[in-house]
């Protein structure tokens, strides 16, 4: 390297780091290591030698003219940034790792040029340099990253490049959207295909501005994009479900998504089970035929989306000794004579209850058919994730969500009239006074002889209350006007009972919310449903009492259970029935939310010592599970499950419930919100006073099923619970579970 030199001198060529870019210059004066250095621009700078780059040269004349100075650099400066386009950095890359950790930039161009001028070396340094996923440069040396450090700093850089291309595509496309959704303009359409267009985003950044949206709406407080959503959202407004607005905007969304169940982790319709048809037909098969089926299909190390660190199926698997299998062999179930009925609304196609009562000497005899998916259920299959995932059905005005799949749930396991079916029996004695005795509980095929509706069953109940030989109405449920008379004898009886121990009962029908139409287009109806009261509490009577009855049989045999528990100190005049608003809403004051736990504990408002809820397997995880603890006890003679085994299940099949259980909650209170939005503010609806304070004062309106809550200087000095009141309604947000009380009446 003849063109090469050790110092830096005047007519030096030399080249230092500005602005992240390599600069070329001249050395024209030096003294005690500053330089004076002339630029291809002929401008000139100072700079301390210690910055230069570590390759110097070449050197020309000390008294070359400013113009010749200039025009040598120029031509150093191209050669060089010619040279550095070709040099193979990959090659150099694969050459030099594992063979130097750090070497000089001379080193590297020796690989491919002998004898290397400075042009060449400056080249093999300016490539180096730029490529920071493989090298380092450590003056005077350049490092070289191990092949897993640099698949770890493309991958950085990837993510980088990628995101500094989202934040300037993406942010001014939000900005955008917000405008649509506030409908201040419309979506402008999207560019042709190949095409590119101002206000849209490219492909790629569209795609993930879409997928940090969509992870925001599901998890507002999610760490995993929360910088790079701060940085697009500045600018935006801080309102609730923001990119929900935007998608909605964007139209990747419909409007009124549902988001809650996205949040959940909730697929809705009936197809999320598909990639499990194999065993749901061999599960199909067993209910028909009662074979146990191929245990070998319902073995699988795949994951299936256990939505918990730990994995419920894995220990719901787990099984005594005497019954290692995932399946155990029930043997033959007898055909049990009774001729079932249920009762259900209308509209229900999983029914997994039904009845038949008996009179005895000392009162009833009632034998509960509890439909039972647990004969055969694959606990610990890729099946059974899945439908812990979900955790119980979920029942919305735009539609059902059962947790099992259709043809199981609302037909092979359905207790559906004149087929026969597997089913859990519970046989339980009532008194006189209500008081039940010891249950008894076997396994049998059961036959119902008919599926009741509320209407048609209270419809019966109300001619039979006007008089004993008044004519029944012509409706199916008229030829079990028998077994309807003892069954809401028996449920009279039982409540009355229930309420001497204290239980609290809330006589608060639930109006129905219809949807008409679709999208931005659906209107919303909201309004009483049909009365069926005695109908309705007689079925409800049995379910509670069974789940009752069942926790005692449990305790006799030593087996641990899920229980539902409300353990709380209620005052004794709070029991009864209530139907007043503001009764309701005091004594809903004094109630904790019951909680499902392992530890058996009384349930205030039922009036319970111990609740082990178990009739709906259909529709509950926690029921499937009760129900499979005791079938197995009735098959081997002891229980599946242990209690700290029941204490792990517990703690894997919360998060599921809780998020089934929101969207419960919130959603159908999202169709109310937008009727009253539909309806305008100019309407009164009548409601009743059930709180106030200094500040505001809150009002129920029964035939909505609604609270609402207003200022209290809306209201005159005569405010108090239970006065009657129309108010007129406004504000309302559904999105942001907003409605305010505008202006208030008294009526009463």
């Amino acid at each position: 390297m003849s063109d090469c030199v050790r110092y830096p001198a005047p007519g030096c060529v030399v080249e230092y780091m500005e602005g992240n870019a390599v600069q070329i210059a001249l050395i024209t004066e030096e003294v005690g290591g500053r330089l004076r250095l002339l630029l291809p621009n002929r401008r000139e700078t100072r700079l301390n030698a210690s910055r230069l780059l570590p390759w110097l040269g070449p050197m020309h004349g000390a008294d070359l003219g400013r113009e010749d100075a200039v025009r040598l650099l120029e031509q150093h400066k191209k050669s060089r940034e010619d040279l550095a386009a070709d040099v193979p950095v990959m090659d150099v890359w694969e050459l030099a790792q594992g063979e130097v950790s750090v070497a000089p930039a001379t080193w590297f161009a020796e690989l491919f040029t002998s004898d290397p001028s400075v042009d060449q070396v400056s080249a093999y340094g300016r490539a180096l340099l730029a490529c920071k996923s493989h090298f380092r440069f450590q003056p005077p040396d350049f490092q070289v990253f191990p092949a897993g450090m640099v698949e770890k700093r493309l991958v950085e850089e990837k993510t980088r490049l990628e995101r500094e291309a989202l934040i300037a595509g993406g942010a001014a496309f939000l900005r955008m959207l917000w405008d649509v959704a506030c409908r201040k303009r419309e979506l402008p359409p999207p560019p042709a295909e190949g095409a590119s267009s101002g206000e849209w985003p490219p492909d790629d950044v569209a795609e993930s501005l879409e997928e940090v949206l969509r992870a925001r709406m599901i998890d507002p407080e999610g760490q995993e994009y929360d910088a790079l959503w701060r940085t697009l959202g500045k600018g935006l407004p801080d309102v609730p479900h923001l990119p929900l607005q935007l998608l909605v905007a964007w139209g990747k969304v419909p409007p009124h998504y549902n988001f809650w169940l996205d949040r959940a982790g909730y697929a809705s319709g009936d197809s999320w089970w598909t990639p499990h048809s194999e065993q749901v037909d061999a599960l199909v098969r067993a209910s028909q035929s009662g074979e146990m089926p191929d245990a070998a299909l319902f073995t699988s190390d795949a994951p299936a989306g256990c939505m918990c660190d730990e994995d419920f199926s894995a220990v719901a698997a787990e099984a005594p000794a005497s019954s290692p299998s995932l399946l155990f062999e029930p043997g033959p179930l007898p055909e049990s004579p009774l001729p079932f009925i249920s009762i259900d609304s209308a509209s229900t196609r999983d029914v997994d209850d039904a009845f038949h009562v008996q009179p005895a000497e000392d009162g009833y005899l009632l034998t509960l058919a509890l439909a039972c998916p647990a004969l055969y259920w694959p606990f610990g299959s890729p099946l059974d994730k899945a439908v812990l995932h979900r955790g119980t059905s979920i029942y919305l005005p735009e539609g059902d969500c059962h947790m099992l799949p259709e043809v199981l749930g609302t037909a092979a396991y359905s207790l559906i009239a004149n087929e026969s079916r597997p089913a859990l029996c519970v046989e339980v004695p009532v008194d006189a006074n209500g008081r039940y005795g010891s249950c008894r509980a076997y396994l049998a095929r059961v036959r119902l002889a008919a599926n009741l509706t509320y209407r048609d069953s209270q419809a019966v109940l109300d001619a039979q209350a006007e008089s004993a030989d008044a004519p029944l109405p012509e409706n199916p449920a008229a030829a079990h006007a028998g077994q309807l008379r003892s069954g809401l004898d028996l449920a009279r009886k039982r409540q009355g009972a229930r309420i001497e121990d204290g239980a609290v009962v809330m006589d608060r029908p639930d109006p129905a919310v219809s949807l008409e139409g679709e999208g931005a287009d659906v209107r919303v109806h909201v309004g009483p449903d049909y009365s069926a009261p005695d109908a309705q509490m007689l079925v409800a009577e049995m379910m509670i009492l069974a789940s009752a009855a069942v926790a005692h049989w449990a305790l006799e045999r030593g087996m641990s259970m899920l229980h539902r528990v409300q353990d709380v100190v209620l005052p004794r005049e709070y029991a009864g029935i209530w139907n007043t608003p503001q009764d309701m809403t005091r004594i809903m004051r004094a109630l904790t939310p019951s909680g499902l736990e392992v530890q058996a504990r009384p349930h205030a408002a039922l009036g319970l010592d111990r609740y082990t809820p178990m009739t709906s397997p259909l529709r509950r995880y926690p029921d499937l599970v009760n129900e499979a603890q005791v079938v197995h006890f009735l098959c081997t003679g002891q229980p599946r499950w242990s209690e700290d085994m029941l204490v792990r299940l517990l703690q894997a099949l919360s998060p599921a419930l809780d998020g089934a259980g929101q969207v419960q909650r919130f959603r159908p209170r999202y169709w109310k919100l937008l009727f009253f939005r539909q309806q305008g503010d100019k309407v009164w609806w009548p409601g009743v006073i059930t709180e106030e304070n200094d500040a505001f004062v809150s009002v129920s309106l029964p035939d909505q099923g609604m609270f609402v809550r207003g200022r209290r200087k809306l209201f005159d000095d005569r405010a108090h619970p239970g006065l009657q009141v129309d108010v007129r309604i406004g504000k309302v947000h559904p999105l942001y579970n907003e409605i305010m009380i505008l202006e208030a009446a008294t009526t009463g």
